[in-house]
């Protein structure tokens, strides 16, 4: 299965933090097509199903051999009860959902067709175990299993896992077939943990890598370092840290952003970089910085000051 170099992360279209206009997320799903993205990411936790709903949509007109679809499973969205506030985990969408953990092989079967409805499409390429931190034992035990065989009768092409951590990934890797997984925030320009063991292992078995949040939610998406690290307010010293590689980067003539996509491409078992984007703006510009070559000498650079390893 190929995919394109950069993917598209969808979670921001589900209203991540702020609403985002359903013109607005569909020419933003439009602008990375166009753009050769041919990877398109995204889950029932993001926007409690809005995500999938609106990508389904805009891919909807796009020939279903042109591009790589990949969803997730291991939250199931069942009706709560009203009133009804707005949801609680970062989505500015009304809370008339409720998402309910299960790893098991029905709930992996029951998320999968709901997403599909949702998606509007017969089929996914990838189903990834999303986000088991907590549910080891039955997503080794029910949800892997689960996927294998849906894999195994030509249902999906690809399976894995995703998560924020690398200790828990590389335990898949070790102990099942998964194909490939999704590392979140821990190979970036502030945060190499992934590289440990997990990277190594990975291109020892032939397991892909989809590295997403290279931002870091937010501190390495601008060249003067603002925002949140994790979701949460930047700590100082990371703070600081990132205010040095930018300063590192002005020498090369790079920017922050530009260096924080270009990083993890650098690590053989990374075949691809899922970035998030809320606008077709944004898709333009992450494009725009993908194509511009960053020299070897900065990584160089990078390592003898000690800020990558």
């Amino acid at each position: 299965m190929q995919v394109s170099r950069y993917g598209f992360g969808a979670a921001p279209i589900g209203n991540l933090f702020s609403e985002v206009g359903e013109d607005v997320a569909r020419a933003a799903v439009d602008a990375a097509y166009e753009a050769g993205i041919r990877l398109f990411d995204t889950a029932p936790h993001y926007g409690l199903g809005l995500s999938e709903r609106r990508l389904g949509a805009a891919l909807a007109d796009r020939p279903r051999d042109s591009y790589t679809l990949s969803t997730k499973v291991g939250r199931l969205l069942v009706p709560a009860e009203g009133p009804f506030g707005r949801d609680e985990q970062g989505f500015d969408v009304p809370a008339d959902l409720r998402r309910v953990w299960d790893f098991s092989r029905d709930g992996v079967r029951r998320s999968l067709e709901e997403s599909l409805a949702r998606l509007g499409l017969d089929a996914v390429d990838i189903v990834l175990i999303h986000d088991p931190d907590d549910h080891w034992e039955q997503a080794v035990g029910e949800a892997y299993p689960a996927l294998a065989e849906l894999r195994d009768q030509g249902v999906v092409k690809a399976i894995g896992v995703g998560m924020n951590q690398a200790g828990m990934l590389a335990r898949f890797v070790r102990e099942t077939g998964v194909d490939m997984v999704m590392l979140a925030g821990r190979y970036t320009l502030l945060d190499q943990s992934g590289a440990d063991e997990l990277l190594p292992l990975c291109a020892g078995r032939g397991v892909s890598v989809l590295a997403a949040g290279v931002f870091n939610s937010g501190l390495l998406a601008t060249h003067d370092p603002s925002g949140t690290y994790d979701y949460a307010p930047a700590p100082g010293p990371l703070l600081e840290r990132a205010r040095r590689i930018a300063a590192v980067c002005d020498r090369h003539g790079v920017t922050l952003p530009q260096a924080a996509l270009a990083f993890p491409l650098r690590h053989p078992a990374v075949a691809t970089v899922v970035v998030g984007a809320r606008s077709a703006t944004e898709v333009t510009r992450n494009a725009a910085l993908t194509a511009c070559p960053v020299p070897e000498g900065l990584w160089a650079d990078l390592a003898a000051e000690g800020l990558i390893s």
